[in-house]
C-alpha cells in the first residue's frame, strides 16, 4: 500500500524478491495545468508488472479489508500511503502490516518526517521499519538505518536518498521476519515528536530568525511549498541556503557574490543560491543580478500568502 514516488523503490524491491499479489494506492488525481487525471507513481509500476491495483476512496471501506484478506498474502507492506489504516486492514494478513517510515522513530511521527528533519536543522535522520498498529506511527520498530543530512541537502534531495535506503531496509526486515531473527522493539512514547503536514505558510521566510534556522527552513520546504519572500511587492521563491558570517538589518541584501545572495538575518546571514521571480524560470543569483532583478540594499520581507489589495 502506497502512492508517491517515495514508495516506488520499495515496490520494485518487493517485485524482485517476493510475490506481490495486490497493490493498494490512492485514486487518480487531477494534475498539471490541464488538470488531467494522473495515476499515482506506484500504480504505474504495478500495472507495468502486471499486478492488480485497488484504488479505494477510503481504506476504511469494508471491501478493502476483504479484498486484502482474499489475496492470501501473509504480510502487508505500507509505504507513504497517506492514511491511518483501520484495524480491519492491519489484521487482514497473518503477519500484520509493516511500514517504511522516513525518520528514526519515535522522532517525527506523522506526514512530513523528512521535511521537518531538514527544517529543524537535524544532523541525522534515517529509515525505520515498524510494525503498524492503529495509532499514527506508534507501533514497535523492527529495524532502522541512519544517514547524515548534508549541510546543503534539501528535503527533495533527502527524499531521493531515503527512498532506496528504505527499500533496502524493507528487504532486510522481511528476510529477518522470515528467518525469525528480527523482533519488534517498543518505541519510547515519551520521546515522540510530531511531523505535521506542510502548508504554504511553512514556506514563508522570516529573516529576523537566526541564520541557521532560516537556511534550514529554505532547504526543508524545497521543493514544496517552496521558500517565499517579498521583494518590491512581488512574491519571490528562493532556493538553496547556508549560514555565512555577515551582519546587517534582517532581510537586507548585503552582497551578491560568488557565495550567492547574502541576506542578513536576526543572527548572522544566509547565502542563497537561486531565485525565481514571478512568472519566470528559476535563475541563479548571478543571472538575476545581471538583469538587476535584485541588488545590494534591497530588503526581502515576509511573503504575503494573499495578494495585496
Amino acid at each position: 500500500m502506497g502512492s508517491p514516488e517515495f514508495a516506488v523503490p520499495s515496490l520494485e524491491a518487493m517485485l524482485a524478491r517476493h510475490e506481490v499479489v495486490l497493490v493498494v494506492t490512492q485514486p487518480d488525481k487531477p494534475a498539471g495545468r490541464g488538470a488531467a487525471l494522473t495515476a499515482p507513481p506506484i500504480k504505474v509500476v504495478a500495472e507495468r508488472a502486471g499486478v492488480p491495483v485497488l484504488q479505494p476512496k477510503s481504506a476504511r471501506a469494508p471491501e478493502v479489508a476483504q479484498a486484502l484478506a482474499a489475496t492470501g498474502a501473509e504480510l502487508g507492506v505500507v509505504v507513504a500511503y497517506g492514511k491511518i489504516l483501520p484495524e480491519a486492514v492491519l489484521t487482514a494478513f497473518p503477519r500484520g502490516c509493516i511500514n517504511v517510515h522516513g525518520s528514526i522513530l519515535p522522532r517525527y511521527r506523522g506526514a512530513a518526517p523528512i521535511q521537518r528533519a531538514v527544517m529543524n536543522g537535524d544532523a541525522e535522520t534515517g529509515i525505520a521499519i515498524m510494525q503498524l498498529d492503529v495509532g499514527m506511527d506508534t507501533g514497535p520498530v523492527l529495524l532502522e538505518r541512519r544517514t547524515p543530512i548534508g549541510p546543503r541537502e534539501t528535503a527533495g534531495e533527502l527524499f531521493a536518498r531515503l527512498a532506496p535506503l528504505g527499500a533496502e531496509a524493507l528487504v532486510e526486515a522481511i528476510d529477518g521476519l522470515v528467518a525469525g531473527t528480527l523482533h519488534p522493539v517498543a518505541q519510547d512514547h515519551t520521546q515522540a515528536t510530531h511531523a505535521a503536514m506542510l502548508t504554504k505558510a511553512d514556506g514563508v521566510i522570516d529573516f529576523s530568525r537566526p541564520a541557521a534556522a532560516v537556511a534550514a527552513q529554505i532547504r526543508g520546504v524545497d521543493p514544496w511549498p517552496g521558500a517565499l519572500v517579498q521583494l518590491r511587492r512581488h512574491t519571490v521563491k528562493v532556493f538553496g541556503a547556508v549560514e555565512v558570517e555577515a551582519f546587517g538589518t534582517p532581510g537586507t541584501v548585503l552582497a551578491v557574490d560568488a557565495r550567492g545572495l547574502i541576506v542578513a538575518c536576526g543572527q548572522g546571514a544566509v547565502a542563497i543560491d537561486d531565485l525565481q521571480l514571478p512568472g519566470r524560470k528559476r535563475l541563479s543569483v548571478a543571472q538575476v543580478a545581471q538583469g538587476r532583478g535584485v541588488q545590494v540594499g534591497d530588503v526581502l520581507e515576509r511573503a504575503l500568502l494573499e495578494p495585496r489589495a
